[in-house]
């Protein structure tokens, strides 16, 4: 009995009649076929170029729609597009260039001046405590002062080792003895008679301190004159 497969060849219709979509024979190599399929797609886009009917693009109906971002600036067309116009932008970017350039300078100065500001604050605050400090230990110089005015010299260590210290940070000792008078600085507790020169300084009776060049103490003194 004959073989049913053997009897219908590759790609054979029904009825066993040859069905060669391309138009090229069974028999035809396959570089042969592949040669005469290239030679008809060229006859096809011969045709298309000469006028021939080819595939319309959709409409735009037919796109699927898109809604352009509303916050970017519609593009100018080329068309537009002119000296004069260019200028005009240029100066409007230039405005907006002058403008954040005064805005940032503005900022600058007022961050400088508040720096300053800060700087000045924390230093005088600074003055303050140490004046605060320097000023209870007067008392400790006072009784360094009278204890040497009686002739104790043990006391001159620990009294110079304690106007050094202080004076590295800002403390400042009144010796006005044969200088005029000061009133901001000295304050006169006992007077004699003079030359008639101007009142100066005969003795000091309490020693005064300054700190950071303000008065922490005016000194008491004896004013001649």
């Amino acid at each position: 009995m004959p073989d049913p497969k053997a009897s219908a060849a590759p790609g054979s219709g029904s009825g066993g009649v040859d069905f060669d979509p391309f138009g090229v024979d069974r028999d035809t190599s396959v570089g042969e076929a592949v040669a005469d399929l290239a030679t008809a797609l060229r006859r096809q886009v011969a045709e298309a170029s000469a006028g021939a009917p080819v595939p319309s693009e959709p409409d735009a109906h037919d796109w699927p729609s898109y809604d352009a971002p509303t916050d970017q600036p519609a593009a100018r067309p080329i068309a537009e597009l002119s000296v004069e116009g260019l200028l005009d932008d240029l100066e409007r970017v230039t405005r907006e260039r002058d403008t954040y350039l005064d805005d940032t300078r503005r900022l600058a100065a007022e961050f400088a001046n508040f720096r300053r500001q800060t700087d000045k604050r924390h230093s005088e605050m600074e003055e303050r405590a140490g004046s605060r400090i320097a000023e209870q230990l007067l008392p400790v110089l006072d009784a360094c002062d009278g204890a040497r005015a009686h002739g104790r010299t043990d006391v001159e260590p620990v009294h110079h080792m304690l106007v050094a210290s202080l004076e590295k940070l800002g403390l400042s000792v009144l010796s006005p003895i044969d200088q005029p008078f000061d009133p901001n600085c000295h304050e006169a507790v006992m007077h004699e008679d003079g030359d008639g020169t101007g009142p100066t300084v005969a003795e000091v009776l309490r020693t005064g301190y300054l700190w950071h060049g303000r008065v922490l103490r005016p000194a008491l003194v004896k004013v001649r004159g």
